[in-house]
């Protein structure tokens, strides 16, 4: 049988299991669980994938990378189902895996690609477990992103994605670099790149040339999603967060003012060690007052090693509850937002399981037919089961 990937976690997982996959082409009846541990909901999960893959291949070598398999290493490692373990730091390096060097970095075509450009995290957030499984900040340099998405594009994406663990902080580590360079560099590479998104950004990084793209370019997706974490001030420093909830404000008024259509998407913790009822309604007003339709809610659980986790702590059922009314209120603007969309012709890139995305990351269902990889217009009309139709 085939090399099978398993991917959890977050976007930056997505983009470096295409590259595992490829760099494993050659190989047969072999899974790898790629890991994520950013909760202990996470690690439960990875778990899970484990087990799962290991009762559907019992014959196959089953190996283990990613942030979990860094963080729990010896607890992961001890999993009978487990026959090796791969460092996060190697895991795109082809001897990790005993695999070829000139090994393809990918073997199949997409219609949107993940490409990562930063690994790793220079902050220390009270609560972030990543950066123990991820190590500091390192940007990948503009010739070889370049040379990624040149490689994509001939494969057919109509869409680039970029991903990394801190994007905004790409290029700290390269001089005077600033993400908004990467970004022009790459719309002035390729002119005929339709699409442009950023995967997670940290507002407070967001420098003057990247805000300027993301205003005024129509190749970069007027969509925005912002590693917030959090909507009172109080909990933002508790949690060593860099900026303030006006801050975030500011920044997403300045944004609609100059392109009015753009969504935004956002993280937020619910249940923080020490936060109260006043502190969770401050969270579910962020949530309104930035109109936030695409939202990643975390309940807080205290990860090992870090500050948050010496912190007096929230009820369990507490932090449930008020996750869940944060996904309410997330799902009461979503619904808004899709309603103001209906009747509105959409730019939809058509994906494989018979639905696409619009610019603002609108998920469209399509007619029957319509190939993957091409870029229609949809005028929908209803709304199905969370999809515009």
């Amino acid at each position: 049988m085939s090399v099978e990937v398993v991917t959890l976690g977050c976007r930056m997982n997505l983009a470096e299991s295409e590259r595992i996959r490829g760099m494993l082409a050659g190989e047969t009846d072999t899974v790898v669980v790629n890991s994520c541990a950013v909760t202990a909901e996470a690690v439960r999960h990875t778990r899970q994938a484990i087990r799962k893959a290991r009762k559907a291949r019992p014959d196959a070598r089953l190996l283990v990378t990613g942030c979990a398999a860094e963080i729990e290493r010896e607890a992961i490692a001890a999993m009978p189902e487990v026959d090796g373990l791969v460092a996060n730091a190697a895991k795109l390096d082809p001897r990790a895996w005993n695999a070829s060097a000139s090994a393809p970095t990918s073997t199949s075509a997409h219609t949107r690609a993940f490409v990562a450009v930063q690994n790793g995290c220079d902050h220390a957030c009270t609560f972030c477990v990543i950066p123990q499984g991820r190590g500091p900040s390192r940007s990948i340099g503009v010739a070889d992103v370049l040379r990624a998405v040149e490689a994509d594009l001939a494969r057919g994406a109509a869409e680039i994605v970029l991903t990394g663990v801190d994007l905004t902080s790409w290029g700290h580590d390269l001089g005077e670099e600033r993400l908004g360079r990467l970004v022009t560099a790459i719309l002035d590479a390729f002119p005929t790149l339709a699409r442009l998104r950023l995967s997670s950004l940290d507002g407070i990084e967001i420098d003057p040339v990247l805000e300027e793209r993301i205003a005024h370019e129509p190749r970069v997706m007027p969509h925005v999603h912002l590693s917030l974490q959090h909507g009172h001030d109080l909990i933002l420093k508790r949690m060593k967060r860099r900026h303030l909830r006006g801050d975030a404000v500011a920044l997403v008024e300045r944004l609609r003012a100059s392109r009015p259509g753009i969504a935004i998407g956002a993280d937020l913790i619910a249940g923080f060690p020490t936060e109260t009822s006043d502190h969770h309604a401050a969270n579910l007003s962020a949530v309104r007052d930035l109109a936030i339709v695409h939202g990643h809610i975390f309940p807080y659980s205290p990860r090992p090693g870090t500050p948050a986790a010496r912190m007096p702590q929230v009820e369990h059922e507490t932090i449930r509850t008020r996750a869940a009314e944060l996904r309410a209120a997330v799902a009461q603007e979503r619904a808004r937002w899709l309603a103001g969309l209906v009747g509105t012709p959409l730019s939809v890139l058509a994906e494989r399981d018979g639905t696409g995305h619009s610019p603002e990351f609108a998920r469209v269902r399509l007619p029957t037919g319509t190939r993957p990889g091409t870029i229609v217009t949809i005028t929908p009309t209803r709304i199905e089961e969370g999809l515009l139709a």
